[in-house]
This record gives C-alpha cells, sequence and structure tokens, in this order.
C-alpha cells in the first residue's frame, strides 16, 4: 500500500473525467466548434467540482449537466 503524499489516488472520478472530456471533444467537433474549448471547459469543471470543492461523482456529473445545458443556451442564444 502506498502511504504519505500520493496515498490515495482517485481513479474512478479521473476516468469519469476523461469520458466526460470525450463527450465534450466529439460534441464539439460535430457542432463545428473548439474541441480544445470545450474539452478544457469540462476539465476546468470537473477539476474545481472535485478537487477544490471535495465532491464526489455525483458532484462531477452534475457540473457536467450544468455545463451542457449553459453551452445549449449559448449556442441557442448565438444563433438568433
Amino acid at each position: 500500500m502506498i502511504s504519505g503524499r500520493f496515498g490515495a489516488m482517485p481513479y474512478l472520478p479521473i476516468v469519469i473525467i476523461l469520458a466526460f472530456v470525450i463527450f465534450f471533444c466529439r460534441a464539439a467537433e460535430s457542432e463545428d466548434e473548439s474541441a480544445w474549448v470545450w474539452g478544457g471547459l469540462s476539465v476546468g469543471v470537473s477539476a474545481v467540482t472535485f478537487f477544490w470543492l471535495g465532491c464526489g461523482l455525483l458532484g462531477i456529473t452534475l457540473c457536467q449537466i450544468g455545463l451542457f445545458v449553459g453551452l445549449t443556451i449559448h449556442r441557442m442564444l448565438r444563433k438568433t
């Protein structure tokens, strides 16, 4: 068992964060937007939610849903 500063690595949340990044990058490609920006927003929201706020998997998922809704509303308002 590893102890000390790098004791327990949160592998499951990191895998889930990567899955959301892949989802947002693919969505950006299908919308002809920058995959770097959408993927970066996803990583930023996830990192703040998990590492800074200390929320778990539910917090990450809810923030990603919020990001998706926010991007959808932004794109709808931009088209009109």
